[in-house]
């Protein structure tokens, strides 16, 4: 099972290791990324397989849990969903 997650906030050090590092915990591996500063805020997406993790609402804890902790908004959300709301 395919997700993307999405990071957000101001830029700052670390961001990447601490996502990256988490997801890693968690079993999900990164498939693709795609990051960017804009002015002073980070803006990550990455495509992940959580075939081998925890469910979808567990992992959106964690990750939520982890973005408050730095300071950054981070969601995941299950590719089927996220290609639906973003469909022209």
């Amino acid at each position: 099972m395919k997700a993307i997650v999405t990071v957000i906030g101001k830029d700052k050090t670390g961001i990447i290791a601490a996502v990256s590092g988490e997801l890693s915990r968690l079993n999900a591996n990164i498939e693709d990324i795609s990051q960017t500063v804009m002015r002073d805020y980070f803006v990550m997406m990455m495509m992940c397989d959580v075939s081998k993790s925890e469910e979808i609402a567990s992992i959106a804890q964690k990750l939520t849990d982890l973005g408050k902790k730095i300071g950054v908004d981070i969601r995941i959300q299950h590719e089927d969903i996220f290609n639906s709301m973003h469909k022209v």
